[in-house]
């Protein structure tokens, strides 16, 4: 017998959690599926691996929303500790100050190669490529071609395993879009002369300006699963219910009664139906797509969207010189590993005999492809000889270590999804009211998890007002977020709604 709920939540990621924690406030009925057995979070979740934990890709808690900063602190209020941030890049057996330090930048290119980089940006400024249309040209014209082949070309291929010349402008516009190099320059020689920023003023951009670097940031003493799996416990507090191991097969929707119908197989292989009025899914929409009935016209735009997948290899060794880094990305191509975080320095909570060396090596990947079908055991030997090479532990001190992998880490921003999004958008909103799409894989969005936890928080507005109050699908474009640390959170608390555009309902 099918099971009746006002709002039936799919993915118990920050987009589902927020959006089901809104409704259950509201007094609204709420049910959120998650296909994991184990944990909540989806992608910003935290492992544990015999006490040591672990996030999936580093989760720094920043936003420059007042809701988002509110939630955090109403779900999690006495569980959040203050960071330092330090990162490093990894270029040709050299490391850089991320934000870079001009002097040390300087001495590792050496004063010929950081001659032809500043060159370079001066002729690509006189000389922009016209409406560019991929990465490469994009952060050509920004940056000029050295830079741009030093700085991005290496590590963005090894994020998405193609062609910087495959890649839309509109992933470069969205991650890097307000960086000045002039000032990033200045900013650079002040660090190199131990000047410090003033609040609220960035590395490279103007005061305000969305793209930050940060020098520290909040997060829980835990990591980020300590905030969902309390925002789990609180929607089941409030009367709602969060059901783990939960696949969902198929939607059917009577457009008539203005029902969803819902099919799902629990992790002991019993089916469950649920009947919904509006249902919210983080889902990737690719799939989602293809278990809606009737079938949608854009089913075969949504086969088209493409993601990148993702591994971590958790070394664990013996205690070693103290890394203050929290995570270096690796640039070099000499090594296929992306970037290195250091968990200890994330907090010294997520190690649990407080002295141990715990490393992940991040790898990207396609999901079936050699590195993903690797084995776990040649993937640590891989991982040892890569970090013995990059110089940050001794193999011979590791001993113990673990595999993660990720699907679906990342919507791939190809020349050609846009328009499938376009499709898919119409599609719905034609035929499928009452389906709701939030978050990063649900809206193939590469968001922050402030972005996934606000689309979550508008969605449920909606449904709680009965019409389109909020155009969800501005929160990337119109709002101003930025990585703003402590002091951005909490200039926040001070700060006027943040608020997408209005539309018509």
């Amino acid at each position: 017998m099918a099971q009746h709920v006002e709002t039936l939540v799919i993915g118990a990621g920050p987009a589902g959690l927020t959006t089901a924690y809104t409704l259950a406030k509201a007094g609204r009925g709420v049910t959120v599926l998650e296909m994991d057995p184990v944990y909540v979070g989806g992608i910003s979740r935290t492992v544990d691996y015999k006490g040591f934990k672990f996030d999936i890709g580093g989760h720094r808690f920043f936003s420059k929303s007042k809701e988002v900063v509110d939630l955090w602190n109403e779900i999690l209020p006495d569980d959040f500790i203050d960071r330092p941030r330090l990162s490093r890049i990894y270029y040709r057996e050299k490391f850089y100050a991320y934000p870079l330090k001009a002097f040390e930048a300087l001495a590792n290119l050496g004063v010929w190669t950081a001659t032809k980089c500043m060159a370079s940006f001066g002729w690509a400024k006189l000389n922009p490529i016209a409406k560019p249309t991929t990465f490469h040209e994009w952060v050509r014209n920004q940056f000029g071609e050295k830079l741009f082949s030093i700085f991005f070309k290496t590590y963005t291929e090894k994020v998405w395993g193609m062609s910087c010349d495959e890649i839309s402008a509109d992933w470069a516009s969205q991650r890097i879009k307000g960086l000045d190099l002039a000032a990033a320059i200045i900013d650079g020689v002040k660090r190199s002369l131990g000047v410090k920023a003033k609040p609220g003023q960035i590395a490279g951009m103007g005061e305000g300006s969305p793209k930050t670097l940060i020098e520290s940031f909040r997060y829980p003493r835990k990591g980020p699963g300590m905030m969902w799996e309390a925002c789990a416990e609180k929607i089941a507090a409030l009367g709602g219910q969060v059901r783990m191991g939960r696949k969902v097969d198929g939607l059917h929707y009577d457009k008539l009664a203005k029902i969803w119908t819902v099919s799902v197989t629990a992790a002991d292989g019993k089916k469950e139906i649920y009947t919904a009025d509006d249902v919210v899914s983080s889902a990737p929409i690719r799939e989602l797509m293809q278990a809606v009935s009737p079938t949608p016209i854009s089913v075969f735009h949504a086969g088209e969207l493409m993601y990148r997948d993702f591994l971590t290899v958790v070394l664990i060794g013996k205690p070693q010189k103290e890394l203050p880094d929290n995570w270096i990305y690796i640039h070099d191509p000499s090594v296929k590993v992306g970037r290195v975080q250091n968990f200890r320095s994330w907090s010294p909570e997520m190690i649990p005999d407080g002295v141990s060396t715990c490393l992940g090596l991040e790898y990207f990947c396609f999901e079936g492809d050699g590195l993903w079908t690797t084995s776990d055991t040649d993937l640590v030997a891989q991982a040892k000889r890569e970090i013995a090479k990059i110089g940050l532990m001794d193999p011979a001190d590791v001993y113990d270590a673990c595999v993660v992998r990720q699907h679906k880490a990342y919507p791939v921003y190809d020349d050609a999804y846009a328009e499938h999004i376009k499709m898919i958008r119409l599609d719905l909103k034609m035929h499928f009211p009452g389906l709701h799409l939030v978050g990063r894989n649900g809206m193939h969005k590469y968001n922050n998890q402030d972005h996934a936890m606000m689309t979550g928080l508008l969605t449920a507005e909606n449904i709680i007002a009965g019409e389109t109050l909020h155009d969800v699908w501005e929160v990337n474009e119109d709002a101003e977020y930025g990585e703003a640390g402590v002091s951005g959170a909490r200039e926040a608390l001070r700060s006027e709604r943040l608020t997408p555009k209005k539309v018509a309902a």
